[in-house]
């Protein structure tokens, strides 16, 4: 069978990739800042606020982001909030994605071992130098893989932006197979560009981890040896 596939539905297709790429950063960005903060939080020595927190990724993942698309893009409105889809697919990618990120990051952040917390403590630095000198670049390099894995899930999840009537990878070819009507190869094709966005982060994520790029083993041992001079 000779397909009708022209180049303005290539076209078409890739304007569609270009926007999932742009949501997926969006929702990382955002949802990294938001779960930056939901660690840190997650962490505090305020009862409240980690209390808080912790609702808040209980209730986000015990959420679906179909749900949660649907009560941006339709509750918004209902409140008096003029909302366009690519705002609400931003927004409710970036609510869904600081929560998972958040947890991800309070797990890496506590497994740093203790040590390290109590050889920081030792020179004297106040919490957020801790934080931000000792503990935050070592737990960076343990969230690396785990935060690009994360990524997979985020470029493939913004498929979902599709029913509040953002254009994106998915939905290009949905309109793309209404029209011409060649399903398998429309969506081979869909296919083959999701696992050439997703396979390459998978890769980067093992070269990070084998570089040990956010991390340096010397930075850790000069840490250990002021703590010992101090001491003495």
């Amino acid at each position: 069978m000779t397909s009708s596939l022209n180049a303005s539905h290539f076209l078409y297709l890739w304007h569609g990739t270009l926007w999932t790429i742009g949501l997926s950063l969006i929702a990382f960005v955002g949802g990294g800042l938001l779960g930056l903060t939901v660690a840190l939080c997650r962490i505090s020595p305020s009862r409240p606020l980690r209390w808080l927190t912790s609702s808040y990724v209980q209730l986000i993942q015990g959420t679906p982001l179909l749900v949660i698309l649907f009560m941006t893009f339709f509750g918004l409105p209902q409140l008096g909030f003029k909302i366009s889809p690519l705002t609400a697919a931003g927004l409710s990618l970036t609510i869904y994605v600081g929560a998972y990120l958040g947890e991800i990051w309070r797990g890496c952040i506590e497994s740093v071992p203790k040590a390290q917390w109590e050889a920081a403590e030792c020179l004297a630095l106040t919490r957020g130098q801790r934080m931000r000198m000792v503990v935050l670049p070592q737990a960076v390099r343990i969230a690396t893989p785990s935060t690009v894995g994360f990524m997979v899930q985020i470029v493939k999840n913004t498929s979902l932006a599709s029913v509040v009537g953002f254009v994106e990878l998915a939905r290009s070819a949905q309109i793309m197979n209404n029209s011409v009507f060649e399903p398998f190869l429309i969506y081979a094709m869909v296919a083959v560009i999701y696992f050439a966005l997703c396979y390459p982060l998978s890769r980067w994520s093992l070269r990070l981890e084998r570089r040990g790029a956010f991390a340096s083993p010397s930075a850790t041992a000069a840490l250990h040896q002021q703590a010992q001079l101090s001491l003495t």
